[in-house]
């Protein structure tokens, strides 16, 4: 196994080992800055989903991970840590490659964002009550918080590193083993954490990474050796994967979609609220499901905020994602690009007023670009502020009241990020409780990673991070107890 970034791998990581997929089938990396293969990875089947299923079983039952003390499972999770730290310059260029995360943006939040996650697991998990005494009259319990099981872990393109870590991590401080399943676009940086978690000391069969298709995923998070699924996507697939995981009661976190609202008041200071839009709405070329997209203005303030905008994307270059200056790079596929462009098309054809961009850069000849796109006077029921476009594509809604601009953010499915911006502290506390979102950012404050996220409605099911990250790989156990050994625990 090598290290070399774009090497094409030949092997699935299964039980501590590198071994031969079953199957002959391939999956090729694309960069979506040449539109040419970069490398190319198995394509794992059923009988491969088996085998690391069936590993991780085996590491859960009889291996020692679930048996270690927290002390020593953080021992490995802090060694992971360094080596992240140790590699990020190849991560980033990694993540680049892949899916076309300018690499500024790489540098700065695809790779110190899984550490910052990391770091925020191993402090909740210091404190974390895995063993608890309760009092009560009808008798005295010892409440143990065990570990669930076999974790499937699947994650999309995006942030791929972030959403691996997000999802590897509670499981295995809890005691869990993992079977992750990278997504297509996105699998070269999963291999080189597998490397890093042998070199960290993991033991055999405790993470296991098989790249695979839509199918093959289906067929994981259906596995009846899989005790808990935990997926970050869009919320089509979610439904389909909380269809399959009730069907068998099985345990699931869902990270789903969004179309997040940015609230400003009356009284916001546009200069605060456009600096975050900045990362808040055209991070990653647009393609974060909490990013800011629907913008909910003061109609008498429209204008000064559209004028604050089209300054703000004459600032953000587009192009070589390579390039330290690029502020906007290509979508991840061509696929991806086409979908963007449909929107727009949707979006003039509905009668928004297009203010800027909507096409495709003039002086770029490859790469799936589309230009960051502006449109106003957009009707809260128009498609492109119903729909997750997921692309550089921004919707200014007009208002003409407080609780006309909270109820434009309510008018939605999504229901996982939003923002309020004010010069009056109070009136933005209260009117992001009146907001139906997991996360409300005040004045682009974000929350951090000792705090739960997630989304409500179609945004998806459960938290990840802070404790609450932790509830949904634990099993919760009461051992009632003689009152004298209570007291012994206490």
């Amino acid at each position: 196994m090598t290290t070399d970034l774009l090497t094409s791998h030949e092997t699935l990581f299964i039980d501590g080992q590198w071994v031969p997929a079953v199957a002959q089938e391939r999956i090729e990396v694309v960069s979506p800055w040449t539109e040419k293969p970069i490398a190319s990875v198995p394509s794992a089947s059923r009988e491969d989903v088996d085998r690391a299923v069936g590993a991780a079983r085996r590491a859960f039952e009889s291996g020692p991970w679930p048996a270690m003390s927290l002390a020593d499972r953080m021992a490995i999770v802090a060694r992971l840590r360094d080596l992240l730290v140790k590699h990020s310059d190849q991560f980033a260029q990694l993540i680049t490659d892949e899916m076309g995360c300018p690499i500024t943006q790489s540098q700065n939040i695809q790779v110190t964002n899984p550490v910052g996650i990391l770091e925020s697991y191993l402090e909740v998990a210091a404190a974390y009550p895995f063993r608890e005494i309760r009092h009560s009259r009808g008798g005295q319990a010892l409440v143990t918080r065990e570990p669930v099981g076999v974790v499937a872990g699947v994650v999309p393109w995006n942030v791929p590193l972030s959403l691996t870590i997000q999802k590897v991590i509670p499981a295995l401080l809890t005691g869990c083993t993992v079977v992750l399943k990278p997504a297509p676009e996105t699998p070269l940086d999963a291999y080189l954490v597998a490397e890093l978690l042998i070199e960290a000391g993991l033991p055999p069969g405790v993470v296991n990474v098989v790249p695979a298709d839509r199918a093959i995923s289906e067929y994981l998070v259906s596995h009846p050796d899989v005790a808990k699924v935990t997926f970050t996507g869009s919320s089509a697939a979610g439904r389909r994967i909380a269809e399959i995981c009730g069907r068998d009661l099985r345990k699931v976190t869902l990270e789903l979609g969004g179309k997040s609202a940015a609230v400003i008041l009356d009284d916001a200071d546009l200069d605060i609220a456009v600096s975050a839009l900045r990362l808040g709405a055209f991070r990653n070329n647009g393609q974060i499901c909490s990013l800011k997209t629907r913008l909910v203005v003061p109609r008498p303030r429209q204008t000064e905020l559209l004028e604050r905008l089209d300054a703000l994307v004459d600032s953000m270059p587009v192009g070589d994602p390579n390039d330290p200056a690029t502020h906007i790079g290509p979508l991840v596929s061509q696929r991806q690009r086409a979908r963007v462009e449909g929107y727009i098309e949707a979006g003039l054809g509905e009668g928004a007023r297009l203010v800027r961009g909507g096409g495709r850069p003039a002086d770029l000849d490859h790469g799936w670009f589309v230009e960051p796109t502006i449109f106003a006077n957009v009707d809260p029921d128009a498609t492109i502020a119903q729909e997750e476009i997921f692309g550089p594509v921004l919707s200014v809604i007009p208002y003409d009241a407080e609780d006309h601009a909270i109820a434009i953010a309510n008018n939605s499915q999504y229901g996982l990020n939003g923002s309020v911006f004010t010069t009056d502290i109070d009136r933005g506390l209260r009117v992001a409780a009146q907001i139906h979102t997991g996360t409300v950012e005040l004045n682009g404050n974000p929350a951090g990673f000792h705090a739960p996220m997630g989304g409500v409605k179609a945004s998806g099911l459960g938290r990840e991070f802070g404790p609450e990250g932790l509830e949904p790989f634990v099993e919760t156990k009461a051992i009632g107890i003689p009152a004298d050994l209570a007291v012994a625990l206490q």
